[in-house]
This record gives C-alpha cells, sequence and structure tokens, in this order.
C-alpha cells in the first residue's frame, strides 16, 4: 500500500488534492524561516521590548544548547580516539563473521584518475580479506569517453585484486530519473544483484553495501568495525551504519574558510553520532543488501539520496528503522578549487545542496498522512526533529550576529530611553562571548583531528590551524543561514533543484 508514496520526489510527481497538499508541505520549511526573521525585523519596530526580553532568553538558550553540545562533541571524540585503537580483528574472533561481504560502491562523475585510483587504493589497503569484497565502479554515460579512460586504467590495475570487480554505466535520459548520485548507485545495485550476487548465489543477507562518495578513503579497520556493529545490532538488517566524516585528504591545501566548514560539518556528525535518535545518513554510508533490496534501493528522483535512503527506510518499515553510529572514521576531501573565489563557490553550492535536505520534510509529512498503524509518538517527534533543525540551520546565526542589534535601531525613542536598551547590548556580548568560548574546545579537538603536516608546510601553519576558528560567525552566516535560506525559498516557490556534483581538485 505504501510503495507508491515511497519515491515521490517532488508535488509535481502527483495530481489532485496529493499534490496540493504536497506543496503546502514544501511551503512550511521556508514558511518558518522567512517569518522568524520578518517577525524579529517587524516586531523590533512595533514591540521592541517583547524582541529585546526574546533576544535574551534565544542567547540563552543558544548558550546552554552550545554547552550541551560541546558535551556530546567531546563524548564522540574521545570514543573515535579509542575505536580508532581498537583490534577490531581481535574483537570479531568470539563472533562468527567470516560469512559477510563487503560490497562497496563507487560513482563518479567527472573525477580525475587520481582521484579514484586513491579511493580503490584505500580500499584494497583494508584489513578485510579481499576474497570477500565486491567493488563496483560506477560511472556515467553522459561523462563519454573521458570516463571510460579513468574505467579502463581502474580495471587495468585493480580488477584482480578483489574478488569481484565490475564496472557499471549508468543510461544517460532515463525518463523519471534526476541525473546524480542516487539514480547511478541504484543502477549500480541493481547490476550488482544480477551480475555477481545472483550469479555467485550468494545471499543478500550476506552482503553489507557501502555507498563511498568517490573521494572516500577509509581507514584500515573500517570493514571490520563495521561489520562488528552490524553482527551485535539488535536489528541488523533495520539498520543502517554512519561512520564519521573527516575532510582530512587535502585540508592542508584548503583555505581557512573551507577549513572552517568542513570541520565544522565533521563536528556536527560527531554530535549526532551521540545522539542516534536523531541520526540520519549522512554522504557516505552502509546498510545491508537485503534492506535495500527490499525497500528498491536509494531514490532517483531527487537531491539528497544520502539521507533520503534512511527516510524511505524509516517510511517502509513503519518507523522500525534506525542508524548505527560507528564513530569511526573515513576521510573525504574538503572543498577546493584552482581559485580562492571558486573554492567559495563550491562551499555555497555545497551547502545549498545539503540545505536542500528540507525536501525529506514534505516528504516525511505527506507519508504520515497516507501511512496506517505507524506510531503518533515516533512521528510527532520526528516532525519536531526535522523542523528545528532546518528552522535552527537557516535562522539562529542570524539571529545570534545580526538581528540581537534591531531593537535598538528599530525601536525608536521611546525605546532608547529604557535601561532595557541600556543593557541589551551588554547581555547579549556577555552571553555571547561565553558561547563562543566553545571555540577554544573546538579548536583543540580540530587540531588533534588533523592529519600529519605535509613537509611543505611550515609548524607556524598550526598556529593558524587553531586561529582560523575566530571565521565562525563569517561561516555560520555566509555558508550556514544563506545557502539554506536560498533552498528552503528555492522549495517554496517550487523552483526545485538538479543535483551538483562537488568538484574534486588536487594540488599537485
Amino acid at each position: 500500500m505504501i510503495a507508491s508514496y515511497l519515491n515521490i520526489g517532488k508535488a509535481t510527481d502527483l495530481n489532485g488534492r496529493d499534490r496540493v497538499i504536497y506543496r503546502l508541505f514544501e511551503i512550511l520549511p521556508g514558511f518558518l524561516s522567512w517569518g522568524t526573521i520578518a517577525g524579529v525585523i517587524f516586531l523590533s519596530w512595533l514591540k521592541p521590548v517583547w524582541i529585546a526580553f526574546f533576544i535574551i532568553i534565544f542567547d540563552v538558550y543558544w548558550l546552554i544548547k552550545t554547552v550541551y553540545l560541546s558535551l556530546h562533541l567531546r563524548a564522540n571524540f574521545k570514543k573515535m580516539r579509542h575505536y580508532l585503537k581498537i583490534d577490531w580483528e581481535e574483537r570479531l574472533e568470539t563472533l562468527k563473521w567470516q560469512h559477510l561481504w563487503q560490497m562497496v560502491i563507487l560513482p563518479f562523475y567527472k573525477e580525475d584518475y587520481e582521484v579514484v585510483s586513491q579511493a580503490l587504493e584505500s580500499l584494497y589497503d583494508s584489513k578485510w580479506p579481499k576474497s570477500k569484497m565486491i567493488i563496483v565502479l560506477a560511472s556515467e554515460e553522459r561523462v563519454g569517453e573521458q570516463a571510460q579512460e579513468i574505467v579502463n586504467e581502474c580495471e587495468k590495475k585493480f580488477k584482480d585484486k578483489f574478488a569481484h570487480f565490475l564496472i557499471t554505466v549508468h543510461p544517460n535520459g532515463i525518463e523519471g530519473e534526476m541525473p546524480g548520485k542516487g539514480s547511478n548507485i541504484a543502477w549500480a545495485a541493481e547490476k550488482s544483484r544480477t551480475e555477481i550476487l545472483d550469479k555467485n548465489n550468494i545471499s543478500y543477507e550476506d552482503v553489507l553495501v557501502s555507498a563511498f562518495d568517490i573521494d572516500t578513503r577509509i581507514y584500515p579497520q573500517y570493514f571490520l568495525c563495521l561489520a562488528w556493529h552490524f553482527l551485535t545490532a539488535e536489528k541488523p538488517y533495520r539498520s543502517s551504519f554512519q561512520p564519521v566524516p573527516l575532510y582530512n585528504n587535502n585540508l592542508w591545501d584548503a583555505p581557512a574558510l573551507s577549513r572552517v566548514v568542513a570541520v565544522s560539518g565533521t563536528f556536527w556528525q560527531m554530535i549526532q553520532q551521540e545522539r542516534p535518535e536523531r541520526l540520519a545518513t549522512f554522504s557516505s554510508h552502509s546498510t545491508s543488501f537485503k534492506s535495500l533490496y527490499e525497500i528498491g534501493y536509494w531514490q532517483k528522483n531527487m537531491v539528497n539520496e544520502d539521507s533520503r535512503i534512511f527516510w524511505k527506510s524509516f517510511l517502509h518499515f513503519k518507523g522500525d528503522y534506525r542508524v548505527v553510529p560507528l564513530s569511526y572514521p573515513v576521510s573525504m576531501d574538503a572543498n577546493l578549487a584552482p581559485s580562492f573565489w571558486k573554492t567559495m563557490v563550491n562551499i555555497y553550492k555545497q551547502q545549498r545542496r545539503w540545505g536542500w535536505g528540507a525536501e525529506n520534510i514534505p516528504y516525511m509529512l505527506f507519508a504520515f498522512t497516507k501511512i496506517k498503524n505507524f506510531s503518533l509518538r515516533k512521528k510527532i517527534r520526528f516532525m519536531l526533529t526535522q523542523f528545528e533543525g532546518f528552522w535552527s540551520w537557516a535562522t539562529n546565526a542570524l539571529l545570534i550576529f545580526m538581528l540581537g542589534w534591531l531593537p535598538l535601531f528599530l525601536g525608536g525613542r521611546e525605546f532608547n530611553t529604557l535601561i532595557l536598551s541600556y543593557n541589551l547590548p551588554r547581555v547579549t556580548r556577555i552571553l555571547m562571548t561565553a558561547a563562543m568560548l566553545g571555540l577554544v574546545a573546538s579548536a583543540t579537538i580540530s587540531l588533534n583531528l588533523l592529519p600529519p603536516r605535509p613537509k611543505n608546510f611550515k609548524w607556524r601553519k598550526n598556529i593558524f590551524m587553531a586561529l582560523q576558528w575566530i571565521l565562525v560567525p563569517i561561516t555560520m552566516i555566509i555558508f550556514g543561514s544563506f545557502p539554506v535560506l536560498d533552498s528552503q525559498t528555492r522549495l517554496m516557490f517550487g523552483k526545485y533543484m538538479g543535483f551538483w556534483v562537488t568538484p574534486k581538485y588536487r594540488k599537485k
């Protein structure tokens, strides 16, 4: 009954009353964010005393939230360092694991051979038996000869190093599909089923699938750690498994703004690992082939396939689905382009694409209206979590760093004669200074997560790596609130985005 609602990409996929309902749900995220901003501006003029108290209360809330999130970040940092030291092969000795296969799907677009080759090298260097590994290199027909040349080189170098090495070519122009990662890896997964699993009588239950971005390099024990978590999970076939993304591949080469945005993204994922009830799949992730096959793989007609695979599974199994945090890292690329300004543009576009994840809100709300026998408590909890997350992302930085001063400028002479107007900037400054002290902890943790400093950088580069955190107010607004508001506004007006591939660039 619910299968017809699991592959909706946008309101235009529906007709009649359902289309109207879905459009209203698409409007909600942007309406709430812009309503908050407009309300603060308007009431700063009409009711400045109200807004002054609201700003102070909000600043207190932000301070408490900062402390709360910092504790989670520190806890996960300790756990991740501990997990990196564990001998996961020794842990697996007490479990039956030799039947498991690791399948890795690597979708690529126009990346250089070096990027693709390094991803494959890291898989080969992993400690998992290569006789139990399936590598699927998923190319796009629309790229043409450029992709074919890379495929040929990789096949020549890696084909005999794994039990199975499959190359797939995702056709261009399939009706109902959006060109992008989701449609590519869904095609690759089905091809691997027919060409490898079925032909070799490999049970779907025995295969763990990792969908990795092409710049992903794994740490040696990743698959051992994944297997242990899978075998010890309460419901392994109702779970996805999420590593921590570290953007360490080229972090030393990236400009400071790019580094702050990248490491901030890592920190957020580390915090979410300590709150698994809020965790959804992101970027590179893993799950069982059995689960993937049951739900029909990744969705092919929307942008954020990495988070949508969780929501699709969650709805298909009527809430009986979860993300298991691995607290174990994979390494990826920070945004880097040949020029500084191109790097800034790429960061903005990437953040806007991630902010487009608000498309999951109408998808979830619409499905909730259709699916019966679904826990009302779970519906409410997940709705509030999603709304709060995207609302905060779009508005909080603006409320903290820009709009908190509006009552002083718009409140008029009457407001500015009050003691409240005199104390508002002082109270706000004290609370925000206390909250920003958390940057010291962030800088300390970020330095501990750094890869070894390349020889071409001098020791003083480490100092800049610590001082870069003073840029956080800028990154939170320009590469946080602005692109997220951009994406929510597009969704609100039905200006649907396509999939934008983040270019991968490496300095020679």
